[in-house]
């Protein structure tokens, strides 16, 4: 059963006396059952004010109809000397403590807690939970659970601490010691507040692990300014960020905090800190659903279609991309934000990708669509595969995050088969090429190619060709046959690369060799699963 006891008197009379909410003084009075935070703000003031009003000589207890037990603990302490004793300057002031009940009951009127800035007040009410699943409604989320975030303005843990030192120094007063970790945490409070009447709302259970996320960002610009203090004092917790609009960030607050001394603090900020005239405010609240992956194999029957799109300076050189024409279809289903393509290796622009295709996933980035049965995928399957005669996929199914790993696993291990159409610039026959069959294991020393050097840093790295079966066309072309280690520049093991790819097809051949179409006929990666479609 959690309760206040007699030792929790004081506190309680000096946090409503000096303007703080009734959840805040159970927070600073440890009282961890996530029940007794649930109950009506009006019956949580009159309780405290009951409790005020029991001057029994022993031990009294307020209690409530609740079975959680308390979570946190109130150490003894002996007293001593230490910046606790400190006034002002550098100065815990001195607040009379309430003799009379009536007097504290006047000053504990409904006003604008001057620790939690009124989150655990007017944002706890059914009202603000209804704002908060309409915007949740209204965005046509699918779902079957949620997790609640809550982010707060950093001047809220310099308040705390303000907070947390004044309780602190009654409690030495009285023998005790209040640990900083003992009183229980805004946000904590906060989410046993909101849970159970946000999944009574949408009807869905609350799960920390769920991948659907319902977030409210809360600011207070009367007291922005409060924490700057904090900046002089510890400077180098203060580092500008790129991706930050401001210095002062939570986290900034909280280290510098951890640093300065109670002393220094004291002589920068008042204690207890002094009432607000505004509520804090609701910036947003948003919902994001976590990533949904889809995995495939594509072919690809163009011979002017990049893989992704291609742009060079801001201008597009062709109007589409393997990657448009799948990821389109699944954008307007999933109904997500953004994507991003990934596959197993890539094709030149001019090259076609045959067989049973390239393997490829796609993340869809805060999706509102995310549950599909296999025959939904299947039909969304064929809607690609209907709109455009460059591509075909296969396969096509969701899978996990952890999965497409084994999609890039051991990507140079892998082995790649191609089709080569070679020209040569003096006459061949059949005899002249057949000792390419025999020749298997082939090491290749390869410098990075003039064509990519741009975008690949230069090196040297060594390939191996398998196979290769020679199909003898006429006196100056054939088709070759390769099997290779992925990564192999097939082009540049043609054509030599002015020397760059060691040896290649025209040196063994002892002529000027050059390739005209190239096709990759399959991408050994056992990824995705085969589907039966």
């Amino acid at each position: 059963m959690s309760s206040l006891t007699e030792k929790d008197r004081p506190i309680v009379q000096l946090l409503l006396n000096t303007g703080t909410c009734p959840r805040c003084i159970l927070r600073f009075c440890c009282v961890g059952s996530q029940t007794l935070y649930r109950h009506p703000y009006e019956d949580l003031m009159k309780v405290l004010k009951e409790f005020l009003k029991n001057n029994q000589e022993k031990e009294d207890m307020v209690c409530f109809d609740v079975v959680d037990p308390p979570c946190k603990r109130i150490r003894l302490e002996h007293t001593g000397e230490g910046p606790d004793d400190l006034n002002h300057n550098g100065a815990l002031q001195q607040i009379p403590l309430v003799s009379d009940e009536n007097t504290a009951m006047e000053t504990s009127a409904v006003k604008v807690c001057n620790v939690c800035l009124g989150i655990l007040q007017e944002f706890c009410e059914a009202d603000f939970v209804k704002k908060m699943c309409q915007k949740v409604n209204s965005a046509d989320y699918q779902f079957t659970s949620f997790v609640f975030s809550v982010s707060l303005p950093p001047q809220l843990s310099v308040r705390e601490r303000a907070a947390w030192l004044l309780v602190k120094q009654e409690m030495r007063n009285l023998g005790l010691s209040l640990a900083k970790d003992d009183i229980v945490q805004l946000k904590e409070a906060y989410k046993w507040i909101i849970h159970p009447q946000l999944s009574e709302e949408l009807g869905v259970p609350a799960d920390g692990k769920s991948l659907f996320e319902v977030s409210v960002v809360f600011a207070h610009p009367e007291t922005d300014e409060e924490c700057h203090f904090l900046a002089t004092a510890c400077p180098e917790c203060f580092k500008p960020a790129k991706n930050k609009q401001s210095v002062f960030t939570r986290m900034a607050v909280i280290k510098a905090l951890e640093k300065i001394k109670e002393e220094d603090f004291l002589k920068h900020f008042p204690c207890p800190p002094s009432s607000p005239k505004n509520l804090c405010v609701a910036l947003e609240i948003q919902c994001n659903n976590g990533a949904v992956f889809v995995a495939g194999r594509y072919n690809k029957y163009s011979r002017n279609l990049p893989q992704t799109p291609w742009i060079i300076d801001g201008e597009r050189k062709l109007e589409s991309s393997v990657e448009e024409l799948i990821s389109e279809h699944l954008m307007a289903e999933f109904k997500a934000d953004s994507f991003n393509f990934s596959s197993s290796g890539r094709e030149d622009v001019d090259v076609r990708t045959l067989g049973n295709g390239r393997p490829f996933a796609i993340e869809l980035v805060n999706p509102r669509r995310i549950h599909f049965t296999a025959e939904e995928m299947k039909r969304l399957q064929q809607t690609i595969n209907n709109s455009s005669d460059k591509i075909q996929v296969r396969d096509l199914q969701l899978v996990t995050r952890s999965a497409i790993g084994r999609m890039k696993e051991g990507e140079e291990e892998k082995t790649k088969t191609y089709s080569a159409l070679i020209w040569t610039d003096k006459a061949i026959q059949k005899e002249d090429i057949a000792f390419l069959d025999d020749i298997k294991e082939l090491k290749l020393d390869q410098k990075t190619p003039l064509r990519v050097l741009h975008r690949r840093p230069l090196a040297v790295r060594c390939r191996i060709i398998h196979t290769m079966k020679s199909e003898y066309i006429d006196e100056h072309h054939f088709r070759l046959h390769l099997k290779t280690q992925a990564g192999t520049y097939i082009k540049e093991f043609v054509h030599g690369d002015f020397g760059r790819t060691k040896p290649n097809i025209g040196s063994l051949l002892n002529r000027t060799t050059d390739i005209l179409e190239l096709d990759v006929e399959s991408v050994d990666v056992d990824w995705p699963p085969t589907l039966d479609n």
